[in-house]
């Protein structure tokens, strides 16, 4: 996994610079909680990058579970994206329309799955209309269908039981939600879910990263990860309510210098909504 912030990201000059070259594929990744009362698909039909294609977040997944956008088989993955034409040697350039929200769980999911050259849009598409850059709207132009040749990633990727252990000790465990959500202060947006946290977990909000739409800077994130008790130099586990704000948490951690970290794809959704797990409050 890459660990530099120019390994990680493209500026909006940068996109303009190579929106025609052949091995690059613009992935809108735009994708709302339900109390957003936005729906990223009708976005893309209104709004988009020149020549990006739409990445479903709620229909490429694991159909067989329960649990909101668990990541699909590799051999759904790899069909889905080849039927965006995407291809084993393409460049892969993902951006969202709430500047960093989905995006990065988006493009975590092109890594788990073995893609190399796979970049985040810095600002996403609201630096990118503030700039008066160019969009097109309606349906898009039909791409010819690539052969892409999934590789999971299983070392990217935390279970439940992993997560029980890294309680543990020593794997730290890193909640993205909002702190009254991690408090137990308020209910969970999704029925059905305890309220609280993880015991032992750390709290770190994904919005505290952020500013203006954009991943803060390195010294930033690592002051951040300190004042909340993470030690960057230690092995991390991300989670969050469903398993997308938890790699934006990720990102920051690979920008801020970590090693790389696994992604707790059933989140507290799963986490939360299980009898014998331990949860506690405060």
């Amino acid at each position: 996994m890459p660990t530099d912030r120019a390994a990680l990201f493209r500026s909006t000059q940068w996109l303009q610079d190579h929106l025609d070259a052949p091995d690059l594929v613009i992935v809108d990744a735009s994708w709302y909680l339900p109390t957003m009362n936005r729906d990223g698909k009708a976005e893309y039909l209104a709004a988009r990058i020149p020549g990006a294609v739409h990445f479903d977040l709620d229909g490429i997944k694991d159909t067989s579970s329960q649990l909101p956008h668990m990541l699909p088989k590799a051999a759904d993955f790899a069909a889905a994206v080849g039927a965006m034409g995407i291809g084993a040697g393409a460049s892969v350039i993902v951006y969202d329309g709430a500047g960093l929200f989905s995006a990065p769980r988006v493009a975590w999911t092109f890594r788990v799955f073995g893609m190399e050259r796979v970049f985040i849009l810095d600002g996403g598409f609201p630096a990118w209309k503030a700039e008066g850059r160019p969009v097109e709207d309606g349906p898009p132009a039909p791409r010819r269908p690539a052969r892409f040749m999934a590789r999971f990633d299983a070392g990217a990727v935390a279970a439940l039981d992993d997560v029980a252990k890294a309680l543990e000790g020593p794997i730290q465990v890193v909640d993205a939600r909002p702190a009254d959500r991690f408090r137990g202060d308020v209910p969970e947006p999704r029925p059905g879910l305890a309220a609280g946290h993880m015991p032992g977990a750390f709290n770190v909000p994904f919005t505290s990263l952020l500013a203006d739409g954009k991943m803060k800077t390195k010294p930033e994130i690592q002051k951040i990860m300190t004042d909340a008790g993470v030690d960057i130099t230690k092995p991390v586990i991300t989670t969050c309510g469903s398993g997308v704000s938890a790699a934006t948490v990720g990102l920051a951690l690979e920008v801020a210098g970590a090693k790389g970290f696994r992604l707790y794809d059933g989140s507290w959704a799963e986490w939360g909504g299980l009898a014998d797990t331990p949860k506690e409050k405060g």
